[in-house]
């Protein structure tokens, strides 16, 4: 090799150190951000809906890609839904706030009801479990719901949709099960949504 251009190619790879330290680092609440990290990958969901009064059973499948953003602050997932027939677009951004020590999930959808709303909901990690809960109104009545994940491995989970009166008793209107099929579209390294519709 030329003398003249080894100094060159060392100088340009030790500057180029820092950057590339800095684009793998983790933020100051790096250890508890890990905690989302095995949303990571394509994965696909299916399901169904628990029959009900006037409504039989019907299925659902979920199409999800999630990657870490450039500063690893957050878990972003985009999904390709199809709800008992009717097709769904959303985003959503999982993150960890060390302030209030809680995580949380936002969701964005394209087009139906939830549209131009964008939707927050804590959520809590307890080991393999991940619990997505919020509250809200049907006919006039407060109706707290959740989405309980359950990750038997890095590649497969058992998710749980279900309603409750009281926070006590609860019951599932909705259940299925994920398998990782892949790492995240465009990515060759390997690195959860909601039914709000």
């Amino acid at each position: 090799m030329n003398g003249r251009l080894l100094p060159g190619l060392l100088l340009l790879l030790i500057s180029a150190l820092p950057a590339a330290a800095l684009a793998g680092s983790w933020p100051g609440d790096g250890a508890k951000l890990r905690e989302l990290a095995v949303s990571s990958g394509r994965w696909v969901y299916h399901g169904q809906f628990r029959p009900r009064a006037g409504a039989s059973a019907s299925a659902w499948t979920w199409h999800e890609d999630c990657r870490w953003s450039a500063n690893r602050a957050f878990m972003v997932c985009s999904f390709s839904n199809t709800w008992a027939g009717r097709h769904v677009n959303s985003v959503v951004v999982d993150t960890y706030d060390r302030h209030d020590r809680t995580f949380w999930h936002y969701e964005v959808f394209n087009s139906g009801r939830s549209a131009g709303k964008t939707f927050a909901a804590r959520m809590q990690i307890h080991g393999p479990t991940r619990i997505e809960s919020w509250i809200s109104r049907r006919n006039g009545k407060v109706v707290r719901e959740r989405i309980v994940y359950d990750f038997a491995s890095s590649s497969r989970v058992t998710v749980r949709f279900q309603q409750s009166r009281d926070g006590k008793h609860w019951k599932t209107t909705a259940s299925g099960v994920g398998e990782k099929t892949g790492t995240p579209a465009g990515n060759t390294s390997a690195s959860a949504g909601g039914l709000r519709e």
